[in-house]
């Protein structure tokens, strides 16, 4: 009786998940069926998934002849990798003594980093570049690299994890001798997994699509990031070939969904366990 009671909201709400998960992949679904059109069939007033004629095989061939595409997928792997690296490196001990250390300046540093949060990354641009620039680090990777390594973000959500830890676990980890150091990088990381995979699948998605600050640094196409590459499919002169520039969109956008379905587990742990306690 209670289960048949229950069974209209169950139908309503998996009928809006159903909805809102239709809303959201139509672009993707669209950029994929564009993927394998040929020009007439893009520009055609008839709204049709699939071709008439495949041509796909043009359209992913032309997006890597027309672009060093591979170049710009092995610029996002470095630099996204060398990022979400020393994103850790700097996150997981600053994140440690806010959470578990008891020292005066707790507080205020922990305000300073929810102040971080309010301050698009936009405003700091003009100072990096000038910086940059000086230093004569343009179009290299630190360029692409350096003013990213501080994740004020980042601090914010490994402590929040580490708010959940039982100070017990860090309390035995010292009678054992473990020195502060030790326990951040052999009791704290262990246990943090779940929510560094979160926080690397959201800095990784949101530097592969980086495009206003690759934009600002880089000069030659070789050193652009995939999201910066996709513009040098476009052909001014000629008009944009949609095909190949759909099927280009189309590469770059996939090592995401394949590394989210591989790390979806973690992910979904992660954003579960990271809890809100002050």
């Amino acid at each position: 009786m209670i289960a048949r009671r229950h069974l209209p909201f169950a139908v309503f709400r998996h009928v809006v998940l159903a909805v809102g998960a239709v809303i959201m992949l139509a672009p993707f679904i669209w950029l994929l069926s564009l993927a394998v059109k040929p020009a007439d069939e893009i520009f055609t007033t008839d709204i049709r998934l699939l071709p008439l004629k495949w041509d796909a095989a043009r359209n992913f061939t032309e997006a890597f002849n027309k672009v060093p595409l591979h170049r710009y997928l092995l610029n996002g792997v470095v630099v996204t990798a060398a990022i979400f690296t020393l994103q850790v490196l700097v996150a997981l001990p600053a994140a440690y003594a806010l959470a578990k250390l008891r020292f005066g300046l707790a507080k205020p540093l922990f305000a300073l980093v929810l102040l971080g949060l309010l301050i698009p990354g936009h405003v700091p641009a003009i100072p990096h570049y000038i910086m940059l620039s000086h230093a004569g680090l343009l179009n290299t990777y630190p360029a692409l690299v350096f003013p990213s390594i501080i994740s004020v973000f980042g601090i914010f959500w490994i402590r929040q994890f580490f708010r959940t830890v039982p100070d017990d676990l860090i309390h035995a980890a010292r009678l054992d001798g473990l020195s502060e150091f030790s326990i951040v990088w052999r009791i704290m990381l262990p246990a943090a997994m779940p929510a560094l995979v979160a926080f690397g699948i959201l800095s990784v998605v949101f530097h592969w699509n980086d495009y206003f600050w690759p934009l600002l640094v880089v000069t030659s196409p070789d050193m652009a990031m995939p999201a910066l590459g996709t513009v040098y499919l476009r052909n001014t002169e000629a008009g944009t070939d949609y095909g190949p520039l759909m099927a280009g969109t189309a590469i770059i956008t996939a090592p995401l969904v394949i590394a989210f379905l591989f790390a979806q587990r973690r992910f979904i742990e992660g954003m579960t366990l990271t809890g809100l306690k002050g």
